[in-house]
């Protein structure tokens, strides 16, 4: 029927990118952006979490920012791989985005030639402290899945590119340093957001980050983090609006 012929003309035409959910682990971080795309808060935000969400048209899409919200013991970010996962994993559901951004800041590697304020691109993620010695549940534990892929988009961003890895502590042990040697970006969400992003549909994930520290540096990270975390908000705000004009309204297999 013809019906059913356009429905199997639906179904192989490459899925053009329309709805994008960027999800941020700060408030700092995702002001300057949400400020920039001009978004506005969602009443309610997503029912059943503390997540904030500012949304809005662009570009003849659709854009959300997600955070995950505030703690309520602490009064601070809820930051790390507990929280994006179970924002990501919601705002899958209640958005429906056809790609998720995971955006936001990370420390860079000097052995990798990584400077404050390198803006990356990111190809594969993988945790780095969830250390499980059983065959099997080893590869559990670093979790890789692989980024969605965006060549054109790098060469024509002129993005770095690698991998990024992700703990739940802002310090550099000895054992995860082993297991971060060929990372260029170390994070706290990255590859929770990734998980629950397929866990949620198999909704890619792109990942945009940019340095504020220097993870094998001479500095303590704590230090130059908030001491570069305003500039760095501010790259990032100038980088993902770049991102987003660049893959939304495209197909998803021609990034």
């Amino acid at each position: 029927t013809e019906k059913a012929a356009e429905a199997m003309a639906a179904n192989s035409s490459p899925k053009v990118i329309r709805r994008i959910a960027v999800v941020v682990a700060m408030q700092e971080e995702a002001g300057p952006l949400i400020a920039g795309l001009k978004l506005s808060k969602r009443v309610g935000g997503i029912p059943g979490a503390p997540s904030i969400v500012h949304e809005g048209a662009y570009e003849g899409g659709f854009v959300a920012v997600v955070t995950p919200g505030i703690d309520g013991k602490t009064g601070v970010n809820l930051i790390g791989t507990d929280a994006a996962a179970l924002t990501t994993f919601l705002a899958i559901r209640h958005l429906e985005p056809d790609v998720v951004v995971t955006a936001g800041t990370c420390g860079g590697f000097k052995r990798q030639g990584g400077e404050v304020g390198d803006a990356y691109c990111v190809t594969a993620f993988q945790h780095h402290d969830r250390r499980i010695s059983i065959p099997g549940y080893d590869a559990l534990g670093v979790g890789r899945r692989e980024a969605l892929k965006t060549p054109k988009l790098v060469k024509d961003l002129g993005l770095k590119t690698g991998l990024c890895s992700t703990g739940n502590s802002l310090d550099l042990a000895p054992d995860d340093d082993q297991r971060m040697a060929d990372a260029v970006a170390k994070d706290m969400e990255g590859a929770a957001v990734a998980w629950a992003a397929d866990l949620a549909g198999k909704v890619p994930v792109l990942g945009i980050k940019v340095v504020t520290d220097i993870v094998d540096g001479d500095r303590p990270s704590h230090d130059e983090f908030l001491e570069n975390l305003h500039a760095a908000s501010t790259a990032l705000q100038a980088a993902v609006p770049k991102v987003l004009k660049a893959i939304i309204l495209k197909p998803i297999d021609d990034l």
